[in-house]
């Protein structure tokens, strides 16, 4: 009995002997990652950083792509610099910089790496690169930057700037480090995951002073970095910067969009800036002098800013009257007993002709009828029933939600309905004479540009529209986010929006946007002018050509510019010639548009009276104006990364 435990005894302990001599052939043997950093002072360990995709317009042309660039990295605990000012001269720093770089370094960590300077040129690494070995603590890591081929669409594009600590602490998985970029606005924010790509990592020897003495076990245990998914969008660059051009000196939105595909052909928020003046070390200093500018160049207008629709808000009236059966094609209007004034135009007595002279009476008494389906009794309850069917039908031309854009902080606007009413007077204590302002686009409505440039795509498309949306295709095989390929339906039959196109290709040839028709395209538009507490109102028109073969829907908003046929129409009817044939027939309007400076007539939040300012330029660094060591830029850009 006791032979037999002793011999339990001796093989639990020969077991427990095997298994340590088997973990220790493991660790010591089978497992490279152990023996890594065994040899963590002759072998390292590199994190390679992947190119961020690429962004091109429909056409095919580069819109964003990367400029290789490199950061010097410093290790304070390792950092040995005897001569500061020699230092500082080699790479064109001020002492005082050196010195808050450092501590800066020192207080993130003494034994990590940290950033110390940000996107050197090829050119500069090449000329200080010899120099920096006298340095030790001190190394390089191969970067990009982002490069722009145009100063356009800042705004829609976005920016990528250094990872925030708050950013850090929240990320799902753990894939940003220290120093990393990422998309913070824009395009680059919204596909980040797909922009960003895969790390790499690389072993690679060094000797006691970090010298690099070439990659560890012939690279057999590194793995390559992937770019990332380069963006197909629908923009065309051309007409974007043409865009662009006839906003100059004026504050506003422009947005055209394909109406059979939903695609972004161009969206312009003016003022604007040069996006390569975020895309440098840099950023800080550019970014303060951008949120300091009165004129706010970093909000996006389009997406963000809301307005009164105006008179262009009247061909959804006439699109819900004539669905509703509450008027038709021949129905008239006198302007008897009709609280809203009217311009001086000829009798109104169909639908074309209500939308041709934008007539106020005209659709104060559709909205009536629709509110009271035809029986009009003005009752506290019928107004709140009608306004609830009315706002529902509303709803469905994306009015008071969001669209869904793939651009971050789109606003939904407001629609009014029975709730928002009650909670201003109290239920069932106000009726149709509080409402009425609702008729003619004034009121409590707030739309967005994208929201009408949406609008003129469904009247374009005689009753549907598909989600507005910049990029239509993800990587080499061009992956279509489904989202956008969902038809939605308004619930106004097709033939209903005839007499409304039909007043809106009068409005054009021989209505209140008859100056800035384009001979040979048949274009069907709307004017607006949306009333504005500070300044003059706002001048807004919506469009889309040709009417027999719609390509491009639009909308132009020019603030403090007056009624819609004197800035917006002429804008959008230039840019639609552009699209369609590539030219200009009007130059002189064209130059009229192009010298227009309506910024002077703006009147700001705080401001009793318009102001001057030209801020734009001022304390931004651009790579041209660099005083330090200069960024270099690509002459050409990368076919592919």
């Amino acid at each position: 009995m006791l032979e037999s435990r002793r011999f339990v005894i001796i093989g639990f302990f020969a077991l427990v002997g095997l298994i340590y001599l088997f973990r220790l052939f493991y660790l010591q043997v089978l497992d490279e990652s152990y023996s890594i950093e065994s040899s963590s002072n002759s072998i390292k360990r590199v994190i390679e950083i992947p190119f961020r995709g690429q962004i091109y317009d429909r056409t095919g042309k580069l819109i964003v792509y990367n400029t290789p660039v490199y950061d010097l990295l410093v290790t304070p605990y390792k950092a040995r610099v005897d001569d500061t000012l020699r230092f500082c001269q080699v790479l064109g720093i001020e002492r005082r910089d050196f010195d808050s770089l450092m501590n800066a370094a020192s207080a993130y960590s003494r034994v990590k790496p940290s950033l110390f300077l940000r996107q050197l040129s090829k050119e500069d690494f090449a000329s200080i690169q010899d120099i920096m070995v006298d340095y030790s603590g001190f190394e390089f890591a191969k970067s990009s930057l982002r490069t722009y081929t145009a100063p356009t669409l800042a705004n829609t594009l976005g920016y990528v700037s250094e990872i925030t600590r708050g950013q850090l602490e929240k990320q799902e998985e753990p894939y940003y480090r220290q120093s990393d970029y990422i998309g913070q606005s824009g395009i680059e924010k919204i596909y980040e995951n797909e922009l960003r790509g895969k790390r790499g990592t690389k072993f690679v020897m060094q000797n006691v002073s970090g010298v690099y003495k070439g990659p560890w076990k012939g690279g057999e245990l590194d793995t390559m970095a992937v770019a990332g998914d380069n963006l197909y969008s629908g923009i065309d660059l051309e007409v974007q910067q043409y865009a662009d051009s006839l906003m100059v000196n004026k504050v506003g939105s422009v947005v055209a969009i394909e109406p059979k595909t939903g695609q972004i052909i161009s969206m312009v928020s003016a003022p604007t800036y040069d996006p390569n003046i975020l895309a440098s070390r840099y950023f800080s200093k550019n970014y303060a002098a951008l949120a300091r500018n009165p004129y706010k160049p970093l909000f996006n207008r389009p997406v963000m800013a809301s307005y009164r629709p105006g008179s262009t808000f009247k061909l959804i009236q006439a699109l819900i009257g004539l669905q509703e059966g509450v008027i038709t094609p021949e129905s008239g209007f006198t302007h008897a007993n009709c609280p809203v004034g009217c311009h001086n135009h000829p009798a109104t007595g169909t639908v074309a002709l209500g939308v041709m002279h934008s007539c106020n009476p005209y659709f104060y008494n559709v909205f009536r009828r629709i509110i009271y389906k035809n029986n009009i009794q003005n009752t506290f309850k019928a107004s709140a029933v009608g306004l609830d069917a009315w706002h529902d039908a509303i709803s469905k031309f994306g009015i008071g939600q969001r669209l869904g854009i793939d651009l971050p902080s789109e606003y939904k606007g407001n629609l009014p309905n029975k709730k928002y009413y009650d909670r201003f007077y109290g239920e069932y204590r106000w009726k149709f004479s509080n409402i009425y302002s609702l008729s003619i686009g004034e009121g409590e409505l707030l739309i967005t540009p994208l929201k009408m440039a949406n609008v003129a795509a469904i009247i374009a498309n005689k009753g549907y529209f598909y989600t507005p949306h910049v990029i239509h295709g993800i990587g080499d095989a061009k992956k279509v986010n489904p989202e956008f390929l969902v038809r939605h339906e308004t619930g106004v039959d097709a033939h209903n929006f005839d007499p409304v196109i039909e007043g809106m290709i009068g409005a054009v040839e021989g209505g209140t946007a008859r100056r800035s028709r384009v001979e040979g395209i048949t274009i069907a538009g709307k004017t607006g002018t949306s009333q504005n507490k500070r300044g003059d109102d706002h001048s807004i028109f919506i469009a889309f050509a040709p009417v027999e073969n719609p390509k491009i829907a639009i909308a132009v908003f020019v603030e403090n510019a007056g009624a819609g046929g004197s800035a917006a129409a002429p804008i959008a009817n230039l840019i639609i010639e552009k699209y369609l044939t590539r030219k200009v027939t009007n130059k002189a309007l064209e130059e009229r548009m192009f010298k227009a400076d309506l910024m002077s007539k703006v009147i700001l939040p705080g401001q009793k009276k318009p102001i001057s300012v030209d801020s734009l330029k001022k304390k931004l660094i651009t790579a041209d104006s660099a005083k330090k060591i200069p960024i270099t830029k690509s002459v050409t850009a990368p076919k592919k990364q």
